[in-house]
């Protein structure tokens, strides 16, 4: 898997020790990651939504409604960048200065595709419930023609693209290590809770195995 060529746009400056180009880093953290946001300019004006994102191979997918802002000016031929980011922890130093947080990034550009084929546009959206939920799409109502020409999906190439990373304690100035206050991070991570089960589903509907004991 061979690493991504650094860009003028993804040389990292600020700290490029952090940083990395290696697919297998970038992937991690987007296979992790469920939302990212999407940035394009609109009317001569930065725009930025969040939403939801899964890899299938080299590319990065994300779907809208067809008549959304954002999907317009993809079949326009706008050109994105886009971010996700997983918050890892918080990082307390012994000055403000220094506080921080611990966190793993991908920042990726490019012009996306417009899935058009409609048999490659549904597996991309039962990739995307798979990922949120392994073995549920076989379980759903199928997908309408009416639906899908609703929806659009577009898939945007890996090519340019990197990761950054921080991990770790606090890095204090040397003076400030004898100041009397505490100094650590503090670890945060996304958990998974109890199902909680529609107003309106049919008394006796069973929990689905792939829900149980999440």
């Amino acid at each position: 898997m061979a690493d991504l060529e650094q860009t003028e746009r993804t040389r990292l400056r600020r700290k490029p020790e952090r940083g990395a180009h290696d697919r297998q880093t970038l992937y991690a953290i987007l296979d992790e990651a469920i939302v990212c946001h999407v940035a394009w300019v609109a009317d001569g004006s930065p725009t930025m939504i969040p939403t939801a994102q899964w890899r299938d191979g080299d590319r990065l997918y994300f779907h809208g409604s067809r008549a959304s802002r954002l999907m317009r000016a993809i079949r326009e031929g706008a050109e994105v960048c886009v971010v996700v980011t997983l918050l890892d922890g918080l990082v307390l130093a012994r000055s403000a200065f220094h506080h921080s947080m611990n966190y793993r990034s991908v920042v990726a550009y490019g012009t996306p595709e417009v899935v058009e084929d409609p048999v490659r546009k549904r597996a991309a959206l039962r990739a995307l419930v798979e990922r949120m939920a392994p073995g549920r799409w076989d379980e759903l109502r199928p997908v309408t023609d009416d639906e899908l020409q609703q929806t659009q999906v577009v898939a945007l190439a890996l090519d340019e693209a990197s990761a950054k990373i921080r991990t770790g304690g606090p890095i204090d100035d040397e003076a400030d290590y004898a100041h009397p206050v505490w100094a650590g991070s503090v670890p945060i991570s996304t958990a998974v809770g109890e199902p909680i089960p529609d107003a309106r589903l049919e008394q006796g509907t069973p929990l689905p195995a792939y829900l149980r004991g999440s």
